[in-house]
């Protein structure tokens, strides 16, 4: 009697425990997920336990709510905020997800540096995807100490960034990605590419220099090297004319002296601005990069085609790619095809 008796005990109490297993599975291991695709979370700054579980409440279902909640008010969560981009796949479990929030266990974001043309517009961009607000970003941005401190100055600051795409924190502080930005930019800068700099006799601001003007005159790839050359040639030319050296006369550099980047038509008044930017009055190349140029456009200028030409016009069919010139004669022969396309296409 005694063993049938410590049987039917023995029955119910197992279920009862598998029945506690079973909810203790489905509150704090089972998927959380109300989305059939992955989510993430951003905690910033500002953000209290409040403010989290409103985040939260749209992504996560009902018993994951409860219990996420659970873990909070036990761990005391709400005293130990950690700010980040937190994954929720649609696999993950509440006390999975707490315990990458509560540990700072973010996932990175892969960031990609625009090639922009200035670097208000950097920060604008770079605020859209990290922690980083916009204005801290443009006073380093413009802040001549920390800039000469890592060896730039306003108008280099752009020859810093090199168009990759990187993983990085969401939440990193404005120190680390600078100093990531440095650890990429000498990355970049190999042996290969730092000898064809010298090779041309450039530095590596120089080339990114010359290399935003030629993203800025051509889109196509194929021409690009091609353009890097008929500039090198102008930054070498020497004749009774340019003892000095020949001026580059790159109308993107009248863009960014005016901060018009919409004219689709440079005319002889717009010469005249007084501006360093100014390559019609100012020799060689100006004091930084026009923008931050692609990695075409840098590798087009390290490996530039050996040729003569000094002049180039944009080609009257508006393919978007230029006529060459040897003689300033020939040159003004494109020129004419070329104004007089844009006068029947009444562009100004």
């Amino acid at each position: 009697m005694k063993k049938n008796q410590k049987k039917k005990y023995l029955i119910p109490a197992g279920t009862c425990l598998l029945i506690i297993v079973g909810i203790v599975y489905y509150y704090f291991f089972s998927a959380i997920s109300t989305k059939p695709y992955t989510q993430y979370i951003y905690v910033d700054a500002d953000d209290n336990i409040d403010s989290i579980y409103t985040h939260l409440d749209s992504i996560v279902s009902e018993h994951g709510m409860r219990a996420f909640r659970i873990l909070s008010r036990h761990c005391q969560y709400e005293d130990h905020i950690r700010t980040g981009r937190y994954e929720i796949t649609t696999s993950i479990g509440a006390f999975q997800l707490f315990r990458h929030m509560k540990n700072g266990m973010q996932k990175p974001v892969r960031l990609t540096i625009p090639s922009v043309r200035t670097m208000d517009k950097l920060a604008a961009e770079l605020s859209k995807r990290l922690m980083l607000d916009s204005a801290t970003l443009h006073n380093a941005f413009n802040n001549d100490t920390l800039l000469r401190r890592m060896g730039y100055t306003e108008e280099t600051i752009p020859a810093l960034f090199i168009p990759n795409t990187y993983d990085v924190y969401w939440n990193i502080s404005l120190d680390r990605f600078l100093e990531k930005m440095q650890e990429e930019n000498q990355k970049f800068w190999n042996g290969s590419r730092t000898a064809k700099a010298k090779q041309l006799k450039l530095s590596h601001v120089e080339v990114i220099t010359l290399a935003s003007i030629v993203d800025e005159e051509t889109a196509n790839e194929a021409e690009k090297p091609k353009v890097a050359g008929m500039y090198y040639n102008r930054l070498n030319f020497r004749d009774k004319e340019y003892p000095l050296g020949m001026p580059l006369q790159a109308d993107p550099t009248i863009k960014f002296a005016l901060k018009d980047f919409d004219l689709r038509r440079i005319y002889h008044n717009m010469l005249s601005v007084n501006s360093p930017y100014n390559t019609y009055k100012n020799i060689g190349l100006p004091p930084g990069p026009i923008r931050i140029p692609s990695v075409a456009g840098i590798d087009a200028v390290l490996n530039l085609e050996q040729h003569n030409y000094l002049y180039m016009c944009a080609k009257e069919d508006f393919s978007g790619t230029h006529n060459f010139a040897h003689t300033y004669q020939e040159h003004l022969q494109n020129a004419s095809k070329y104004l007089k396309a844009l006068n029947s296409r009444g562009i100004k």
